[in-house]
């Protein structure tokens, strides 16, 4: 199981075993290099911890924990870990500022405890054996090491996959596995009882006081600088990503005046104009000086499709994590730790489609649902399809949308296939195992938990319970982690996001402006060019890729025995949207790649062999 990881910690690793219970950990040292090393216990063994993440302020813990009569034998923030736990119990995870992932066992208490960070940025996969075990890791892989693992996968995760393009936690692909959720414990005693599991932390979204528009761009200024500053402890060499994009803009511009020292900054550049934007890149690097790094990566990167399925355990079609694990492998040839400015669209409501769900939004305040969902229910049914146009002219997904609620439009927007095209893509006997299942089950069940009812906090809400953890976070987190590269997110600091989910909705979307109030306080860092722009993304030629290169791949891979034993799919279906793409009549790029993605973790998860019929059954 720790060897599947060495990846994740190349500088060295250990076990510790003891009857009913095994440890191990392999190490990336970042602080105190010359000791540190894991499993890490207390004065007297009686309390061990293995430990993925950083602790920002382990240092003002530390003092703390002193002042109470602990003892430290090193100057890291794993043994902060072991004394919090001594001293506070589970309570202890509430005075953690970080990114973590940690185990506990406290041989006195017969208690294993286990901790995943509040929003997700670190991993926790867990599982119960049929033999009575819990098993746990950092990555899945280290849970499939064990044989008495089964590999039946869950019709449910297959449902999720191919509407939001990953498994959202708590499910992962297989049945006998789950992941921690984000901002949750998990509490097992020896003795029969049942594990429990807490949530002890969630995005409060509660309204700050009243403040006018130059205070709060003070104090956001000010929080940023905490937040950025809390996340440059290290050792080693620290640089950061820079797309030339407002928040990874942002992130260097406030290192720039925080350290005397050139900031290391890295960015991927693409041999196609239309994808490319590292000359915004340069104009921030150029602005603050750094020593700043670009490679160019051909556009038609489609070699690491088969890597990127073994790197990420379960089905994944984030197309942009070719790029993600390329800018990755040029940052460690630099630096070991590396800050990133994911969180800030989640944050803001930088993404379009925030601006679509308001826009449609304003439409269902003035139209009861008894009203709009038949007309606008015909209307999408019977409108033709336009997926070769811009997301504010396909009048079909949008009469759609106008004909749910909030969230099951929301849902039908970030769906990679809607319920009309999964409904084809799956067998009908894959269509029973579901039994009624529906995939806009996990966003209405984060819904219906919000702490806000206003309807753009609801949605950054529902990203930041979905798309944020599954999609982001674990893009960032297998792709650094392959390199060994540790990636940290200031803007995803639990304090910061705390304090932005407070602001009113009128600051972070004005008109069709997204992160409003964060672009003006950057305004004097800043250029109008990198604040202002079209939002481009890390996106890569996926239609021509289909429809070029990957032509033969496609149909092989869509078409082949491998999705046709499973039972799961139409294969009518699939063989008309390879053909309806490939001829250029449709765009079906997205779900092909889904597809494509699925078929590769077949082959390099479950090593060739063909799922068993319990899938469909």
């Amino acid at each position: 199981m720790n060897e599947t990881q060495h990846h994740r910690g190349p500088v060295e690793g250990d076990v510790h075993i003891e009857p009913g219970l095994g440890f191990g950990h392999r190490r990336l040292s970042i602080i105190d290099l010359a000791s540190g090393q894991q499993p890490l216990f207390n004065e007297d063994h009686s309390v061990v911890v293995v430990f993925n993440g950083e602790i920002y302020n382990f240092l003002e813990l530390m003092d703390e924990l002193l002042k109470l009569g602990h003892s430290f034998r090193t100057r890291c923030d794993t043994e902060v870990i072991v004394h919090a736990w001594e001293e506070w119990g589970e309570a202890c995870v509430g005075r953690l500022r970080g990114m973590f992932g940690f185990a506990i066992w406290d041989r006195n208490k017969k208690t294993l405890f286990l901790a995943r960070d509040r929003l997700g940025i670190k991993p926790m996969h867990c599982a119960y054996l049929p033999d009575g075990r819990f098993i746990f890791g950092s990555e899945l892989k280290s849970l499939l090491a064990i044989p008495g693992l089964s590999r039946e996968i869950d019709p449910c995760a297959v449902e999720e996959y191919f509407a939001y393009g990953y498994v959202p936690e708590p499910r992962t692909i297989f049945k006998g596995a789950f992941k921690l959720s984000p901002g949750h414990t998990l509490t097992l005693t020896t003795g029969g009882k049942p594990a429990t599991q807490k949530e002890y932390w969630d995005v409060p979204f509660k309204p700050l006081a009243p403040m006018s528009e130059p205070e709060v761009e003070q104090e956001l200024t000010a929080r940023l600088r905490d937040a950025v500053k809390s996340h440059m402890i290290s050792d080693v060499p620290l640089g950061a990503f820079l797309s030339g994009g407002v928040d990874s803009s942002a992130v260097v511009a406030t290192m720039a005046g925080m350290t005397d020292e050139p900031v290391n900054t890295c960015s991927i550049a693409f041999n196609d104009p239309a994808f490319d934007e590292s000359s915004f890149a340069t104009q921030v690097a150029n602005q603050y000086k750094t020593r700043h790094y670009t490679e160019t990566v051909d556009k038609d990167d489609y070699g690491l499709l088969d890597k990127l399925a073994g790197l990420y355990d379960e089905p994944y079609a984030d197309s942009s994590a070719i790029p993600t694990y390329r800018v990755c492998e040029l940052a460690r040839k630099r630096v070991t730790v590396a800050l990133s400015g994911d969180g800030g669209d989640e944050n803001f409501a930088g993404y379009r489609r925030y601006r679509y769900a308001m826009a449609e939004q304003r439409v269902r305040s003035v139209m009861p649902l008894s009203l709009r969902k038949p007309v606008f229910g015909f209307l999408g049914q019977h409108y033709p399809k336009a997926d070769w146009a811009p997301r504010m002219f396909r009048a079909k997904t949008t009469f759609e949308a106008l004909s749910r609620d909030l969230v099951e439009g929301y849902f039908h927007g970030v769906s990679i296939m809607p319920d009309r095209v999964r409904d084809q893509l799956f067998s009908a006997k894959f269509r029973q195992s579901l039994q009624g299942y529906r995939a806009i089950e996990v966003m209405q069940g984060h819904a219906a938990n919000s702490p806000t009812d206003d309807p753009l906090s609801m949605v950054q809400y529902l990203d930041l319970k979905t798309y944020l953890p599954g999609d982001i976070l674990t893009k960032v987190d297998r792709a650094s982690m392959a390199h060994a590269l540790e990636v940290r997110v200031p803007l995803l600091d639990h304090e910061f996001v705390e304090w932005v989910s407070g602001l009113p909705s009128s600051l972070k979307l004005r008109g069709q402006e997204g992160k409003y109030i964060f672009k003006k306080s950057l305004e004097p860092q800043l250029s109008d060019d990198i604040l202002y722009r079209d939002k481009m993304g890390f996106s890569i030629p996926l239609a021509a890729w289909l429809r070029g290169p990957l032509r033969e791949r496609l149909r092989e891979a869509v078409l082949g025995p491998i999705l046709a034993d499973t039972g799961i799919f139409n294969m009518a279906f699939l063989k008309e949207m390879v053909d309806q793409h490939q001829s250029g009549r449709r765009d079906h790029a997205a779900s092909l790649w889904t597809l494509l993605m699925f078929e590769a973790f077949l082959r390099n998860v479950l090593e060739h062999r063909v799922v068993d019929a319990n899938i469909a059954a």
